[in-house]
């Protein structure tokens, strides 16, 4: 297994729209250790998600892997990995709700995005089935955000108001004590 280096907004790849992946191209030995090489960069950086852009694969694959419990988000449900091929994202209601994201593409910079916070995701699973999950609350957050590289997006795009981009340490430095 690798770890592969995370590109970082300005890079190209970052700003294309990916391209899908072939059904029969996911049960290649070389897509299995592609999503081993991407959940061993993950867990190297630290991160709950990631979508192979983010690694200069341009296709339509995201992983995520939540840990759950506390978090600066609040409360957080357990995740397992999950790895979505050429997810198709439905908003099922628009309220939106807003929190503080980060990504290993833009790093050391937060940002205050406001998403939809019910969604509906299909995709192919990792053994090439078709599959539906519906999310809530931060976890359709996640998905969004860790999408947005398959669509030639970033965080930052979606960021309304840009006294609201800030860099992390000096936003957690003047954060009131908990």
């Amino acid at each position: 297994m690798s770890i592969y280096p995370i590109i970082k907004m300005g890079h190209p790849t970052l700003r294309k729209v990916a391209s899908p992946v072939a059904s029969s191209d996911i049960d290649r030995p070389e897509m299995r250790t592609l999503i081993a090489d991407m959940v061993e960069t993950l867990h190297d950086a630290g991160g709950i998600g990631l979508a192979a852009p983010q690694i200069d694969r341009p296709i339509q694959l995201a992983i995520i892997e939540v840990p759950g419990g506390p978090s600066r988000y609040g409360e957080i449900e357990a995740v397992p990995l999950t790895a979505f091929f050429n997810p198709v994202l439905t908003v099922l209601d628009p309220a939106e709700a807003g929190y503080w994201e980060g990504c290993l593409s833009v790093p050391g910079l937060r940002g205050f995005v406001h998403r939809p916070q019910h969604v509906r995701v299909d995709y192919i699973d990792i053994a090439g089935e078709q599959a539906s999950i519906d999310l809530q609350g931060f976890l359709a957050t996640l998905v969004q955000h860790e999408f947005d590289p398959l669509a030639g997006k970033l965080y930052v795009d979606h960021i309304r108001d840009m006294t609201q981009l800030v860099f992390e340490d000096e936003w957690l430095a003047h954060q009131p004590e908990q």
